[in-house]
């Protein structure tokens, strides 16, 4: 008789304790905020100052037109966030380089407010443009990325006379050498071509504003029928190096270095500085279901050009360009572009949500 009541006591614990924990889970779920469900990520890498109502970078337009009213704290970040709770998107500035990129969008990423599971992210930033390819004031979808920092390199004033470079591929002694690392995928980047050609398609024929200045400025580049066009918008593929390079002979390694990495798929068109770390984030929190890593779009507008123009040094170039305070010749007309360009393709995923939610655009 008392190894039965027993085991009645132990069977009521028993059943006390999964209605303790059914009661205690019940309330956690009445008590935990549901997490804010995004549709678009819009991903600025600097701003010159305030978000509003000053000289602008490149999230202000972002934030005064399209707009982002809502600030969220972001202690983790470089920048606090904003956000639209009717559109759903949420605006992200992640600091200059690849470093500051990575972590800020990995912070993001974990950040236990936000479903971020079906997102589409899109950098829209400035860059430095080929004068072979485009003129400065253009917009440029980029099909691959290629990391322009993770190699050997040898000083330039050391390097046999028969190299036309000092950087070499990881794990190799020459330049451009083959077969390729094994480990290329930690190098070079190729975006989902369907959802690329999707955005290109919606926008390929905008508008893009003009000026005296830059024409003044293509109009050197004697020799560079591309760098003397209108402003285009075209799809081309970025080098990304947290160190600002600039020059004729860095400008041609660009393109040897993204032509060998793509296997001669890719064409070098703009130079920046960010996306390889947003990219390596991305596809560590796809890894966990946090993100799709494939809804990622980069939009970048030409600034400057990435070389001097004939009859001037590299240095010469640069000093004008960036150093000398004036800032870069089509550095307003860019920034219009980047929201001339990328705003509709926001517009459209949010606007198409019951589709795109589900199914990527193609």
């Amino acid at each position: 008789m008392d190894n039965g009541n027993s085991k009645i006591i132990c069977v009521r614990k028993i059943i006390s304790s999964f209605i303790a924990v059914f009661l205690l889970s019940g309330c956690q779920q009445e008590t935990t905020p549901d997490k804010i469900p995004i549709k678009v990520v819009l991903v600025s890498m600097f701003e010159a100052g305030e978000d509003e109502d000053d000289r602008p970078g490149e999230f202000q337009y972002w934030v005064d037109r399209l707009p982002l009213p809502e600030t969220i704290d972001f202690p983790l970040g470089y920048r606090d966030l904003r956000y639209n709770p009717e559109t759903g998107v949420l605006g992200i500035v992640t600091g200059v380089g690849n470093t500051k990129a990575g972590v800020s969008i990995m912070a993001l990423g974990t950040d236990p407010r936000f479903d971020l599971s079906k997102a589409y992210w899109m950098v829209a930033g400035i860059s430095g443009v080929d004068p072979e390819d485009a003129p400065t004031g253009s917009a440029i979808w980029a099909e691959w990325i290629v990391d322009g920092d993770l190699c050997h390199e040898i000083d330039a004033r050391e390097i046999p006379e028969d190299w036309s470079t000092g950087y070499i591929p990881l794990r190799h002694s020459k330049p451009y050498a083959l077969p390729q690392p094994a480990n290329k995928d930690v190098v070079v980047f190729k975006l989902n071509q369907g959802l690329v050609n999707w955005a290109y398609d919606l926008t390929k024929d905008i508008s893009l504003p003009d000026n005296d200045e830059i024409r003044g400025m293509r109009e050197q580049y004697t020799g560079y029928p591309a760098a003397s066009m209108k402003p285009t918008i075209m799809k081309g593929d970025q080098l990304a190096a947290s160190t600002y390079w600039h020059g004729k002979l860095l400008n041609d390694w660009a393109n040897d270095w993204v032509d060998y990495w793509t296997e001669g798929q890719g064409n070098f068109v703009t130079s920046a500085m960010e996306e390889i770390g947003t990219f390596h984030a991305l596809e560590r929190l796809d890894a966990v279901g946090k993100v799709d890593k494939d809804r990622f779009l980069v939009l970048r507008t030409a600034s400057n050009f990435t070389m001097q123009w004939p009859g001037i040094t590299a240095q010469e170039s640069l000093a004008g360009e960036k150093l000398s305070g004036k800032g870069y010749s089509a550095y307003l007309p860019s920034l219009e572009a980047a929201y001339l360009v990328g705003s509709p393709v926001i517009s459209a995923l949010t606007g198409g949500w019951e589709q795109y939610e589900g199914e990527m655009p193609k």
